[in-house]
């Protein structure tokens, strides 16, 4: 499996690792430590050296009760650190985690390569018609109601079923519209229980069927202090563990806070493959 990043191919077929990178005061791991142009550039050096492929740069915290963020605010945030990482390293990749269709064609336009959207379209209805028409790879997560309210959207007959079918529904309409290259993640901590998000990496292979690489984001989250009794900043072995799971279970790409770590993890999972 490959996707097209400005005229280079990936390919996915061997696991690739995407580093994080919150332009927000308020994400609910790192909010607020990535202010300056120095930190920033620091940020992406770091994930980069340390073997990422992607940078996904986010500037609306999507954790429950985080502050509203204005279209414009939102645009303000990321397209100063887009230029100034790529200024800096212009064949990083990167990934621009936005559900609205305007922030993403001014982040595309400035050079960004990917849209990262939790809404899989849903919270905007020109997303997916706006990705096919910039032509660039596009993650659908999965996701109900809105980052303020998912939390009460937990009920499910058969979760992995109801989400496989989610995502069939989002591929076949991206198709339509002449969308290539998609990427699917199931949205662990998103309109999903403590119980339910295990359940969901559990069954992780049975999204092979779709025939899509599938990127698996469970960085340090409350899937995991949770379970532990412990916080986020204390979360990152539970984190490795999942992500060893999630790649013998055919997840193409890693989002994560500590990228060394996670690459790591790839290259020792590829010795068993």
């Amino acid at each position: 499996m490959t996707i097209n990043c400005k005229g280079t191919l990936v390919d996915l077929s061997h696991p690739k690792v995407m580093g994080i990178l919150n332009i927000t005061p308020d994400s609910f791991f790192d909010g607020g430590q990535y202010k300056s142009d120095g930190q920033v550039l620091r940020r992406a050096e770091k994930i980069l050296s340390d073997g990422a492929s992607f940078i996904d740069i986010g500037g609306y915290s999507s954790r429950p009760g985080a502050d509203f963020v204005s279209e414009e605010e939102e645009i303000a945030r990321l397209l100063p650190a887009i230029e100034i990482v790529l200024k800096e390293f212009p064949e990083a990749l990167l990934s621009i985690d936005t559900f609205r269709s305007a922030v993403a064609t001014a982040c595309i336009n400035r050079g960004a390569a990917i849209v990262n959207d939790i809404s899989g379209g849903w919270l905007d209805d020109r997303m997916l018609e706006t990705v096919a028409g910039l032509q660039v790879p596009y993650i659908a997560m999965h996701m109900r109601g809105t980052p303020a309210t998912m939390q009460q959207f937990t009920q499910y007959e058969d979760l992995v079923r109801e989400v496989m079918h989610y995502f069939s529904e989002r591929v076949f309409q991206a198709r339509q519209l002449g969308l290539n290259d998609i990427i699917i993640d199931p949205g662990f901590g998103f309109s999903k229980t403590l119980s339910q998000n295990y359940e969901l990496l559990h069954k992780l292979e049975a999204f092979q069927f779709l025939e899509l690489p599938v990127l698996v984001g469970i960085s340090r989250k409350s899937m995991i202090y949770k379970l532990l009794e412990t916080k986020a900043e204390e979360a990152l072995n539970g984190t490795t563990v999942l992500n060893t799971i999630a790649l013998s279970k055919g997840a193409s790409i890693l989002r994560v806070h500590d990228v060394k770590e996670a690459v790591e993890c790839v290259r020792i999972v590829s010795q068993f493959s």
